[in-house]
């Protein structure tokens, strides 16, 4: 198995030109956009740990199952709920459950009504083997109440293409390995405009995220 990790959603106009974050390999473009192939604005560039969008995203309209099996509609399930999207699969070998780690940590840390208004949503970008049984296995030994969704692959990729993450169809090798190639942005929603304000970079610590959810449960700039 190999992963390639494409960072990219996002111009920092006033900074360097992203880096790629590799988990097993590496790719060579960004190739990510917002919409129909503009790149999103931002503002605050040089401010770590999350990168405030000057132009919000709206919430990808993606119907899929989740990882108890039952029919998920992401805009109406967490409208006005704060939520963190991620679109990963549970093979990775380093980048996907190291932020799904860092982020059950964070929200491990906050009051405990804060902890049931927020809402973290895994996407996998390998559908075929992300069962929403091998989702709830993998997801519940960082936190039960983290949301695996799974499907078809192509509303699974627009929907990730709309929020400015690169994804592409997992390919398998002339060695058996698989070579799934994915964003590594975690997107945070705030919950009084259902609109992705903050993007974060593969990275970023779990004290970082734990520094900045309270503001964006409260719908607050970082």
């Amino acid at each position: 198995m190999r992963t390639t990790i494409k960072t990219g959603a996002v111009a920092l106009a006033a900074a360097c030109a992203l880096l790629l974050t590799g988990c097993g390999g590496s790719s060579g473009g960004s190739g990510s956009a917002q919409g129909a192939g503009s790149l999103a604005d931002v503002s605050g560039a040089d401010t770590k740990p999350g990168t405030v969008l000057d132009t919000p995203f709206a919430k990808p309209q993606l119907r899929l199952t989740d990882n108890h099996g039952k029919p998920f509609d992401l805009v109406k399930q967490t409208a006005g709920r704060p939520t963190l999207l991620f679109f990963g699969y549970t093979h990775c070998p380093d980048v996907c459950p190291t932020t799904m780690s860092d982020l059950a940590l964070a929200k491990a840390r906050l009051p405990q009504a804060d902890q049931d208004k927020l809402r973290v949503v895994f996407v996998t970008s390998d559908p075929q083997r992300d069962t929403p049984a091998r989702l709830t296995e993998w997801l519940g030994a960082m936190d039960k109440s983290f949301i695996g969704l799974t499907g078809d692959f192509t509303p699974i990729q627009a929907a990730a293409r709309s929020v400015g993450v690169g994804i592409e169809a997992p390919v398998k090798e002339k060695d058996g390995s698989i070579t799934v190639t994915h964003g590594a942005e975690v997107l945070a929603f705030w919950p009084k405009d259902d609109k992705g304000h903050v993007l974060y970079m593969s990275g970023t610590t779990a004290e970082e995220f734990a520094h900045d959810l309270p503001k964006i449960i409260r719908s607050e700039a970082p």
